[in-house]
């Protein structure tokens, strides 16, 4: 192969872009191109690096998407390699996989101990290593697309699940975009930490109104800051924002101070030191339904919820807007 003095293969099926890359980090030669050719043919961009060092530089540089690391190299070990990727915040999430002659519990329990993700014996089965790595691969993304604070799946996935929405003409559903009216405003007040709490009980309050009405596509996601998104059964969904805004005013007088809820306000001075007021945070809910149009992309689909967004955010406090509008 060509290109094969950088360690690197490309073969012209996919764009490389689109590819997963993986770093494989092992001072054997032939076994660096054996997993190298099987891992081509599945469809993954493959680097390689002959020591520890090297890789430790290459995973750095590369930001590889999974690392197979050999754990007896000369110099630098992979389990040395291994504890330095899990120190340095640029390869602190990146999946590695040890692949090793060593079986022993005790020498699994070192690696995964370092920060391993998986242990791979040699010799392996190559369907296993690729099993093995796609199942890595697939943890790591599903990992990396769930909101860090509330749990919830984002932007990746609610995609994904509007784009199957979209598609599914068979099955009526309704889409709820929701935000926080004035959370700037508390968020500037009360500070981040307390701003953090007002997203936690919107994501709380969300999920408990999508629990009570129950649907076999229901789904809730944080698409970041104050922003979310429901899909659910388009005969609930009124049902479902009432409980939800009703439920969302019950409940955030209590992150406010009482002194603040007792004067219905907040003062918020900007950087001139001008102060306004600002009333208690409302929560506003715009939803987009297939049973009065269809809708031929998420674009289109989003452009019509958030419209009913903005709707909803002219009335006071908490409230929603279904759109009604036939096509």
């Amino acid at each position: 192969m060509s290109d094969e003095a950088h360690g690197h293969v490309q073969d012209g099926l996919m764009l490389d872009f689109e590819r997963e890359r993986v770093l494989i980090v092992d001072d054997d030669v032939d076994i660096c191109r054996y997993v190298q050719v099987n891992l081509v043919l599945d469809g993954y961009l493959v680097d390689i690096a002959n020591d520890g060092e090297e890789g430790l530089r290459k995973a750095v540089d590369l930001q590889p998407d999974l690392v197979l690391l050999d754990v007896m190299m000369p110099g630098l070990d992979g389990t040395e390699v291994c504890r330095r990727m899990r120190e340095d915040p640029r390869t602190l999430n990146t999946p590695i996989i040890f692949l090793t002659a060593k079986s022993q519990s005790t020498d699994k329990i070192t690696g995964l101990s370092a920060g391993a993700d998986d242990y791979i014996a040699k010799p392996f089965d190559p369907p296993e290593l690729t099993a093995r790595v796609r199942s890595a691969l697939r943890r790591n993304k599903a990992m990396r697309d769930v909101s860090p604070l509330t749990g919830l799946p984002g932007n990746t996935s609610v995609t994904a699940e509007l784009e199957r929405r979209v598609l599914d003409r068979a099955t009526p559903f309704a889409v709820c975009w929701c935000d926080l009216d004035d959370f700037k405003a508390f968020n500037d007040h009360y500070g981040f930490l307390r701003g953090d709490e007002a997203i936690q009980l919107t994501a709380r309050v969300l999920t408990s109104a999508l629990d009570v009405h129950p649907w076999p596509h229901n789904m809730a996601g944080h698409i970041g800051g104050d922003d979310f998104v429901l899909v659910c059964d388009p005969d609930q969904v009124e049902s479902l924002c009432r409980m939800a805004t009703d439920m969302f005013d019950e409940r955030v007088l209590d992150l406010y101070d009482s002194d603040d809820v007792a004067q219905g306000y907040i003062e918020v001075s900007d950087r001139r030191g001008e102060s306004s007021s600002f009333p208690v945070m409302g929560l506003s809910i715009g939803v987009a339904t297939s049973l009065v149009r269809s809708f031929n992309s998420r674009a289109e689909l989003s452009e019509v919820a958030t419209e009913m967004k903005a709707f909803a955010k002219a009335a006071p406090g908490s409230a929603y807007e279904i759109d009604r509008r036939r096509q």
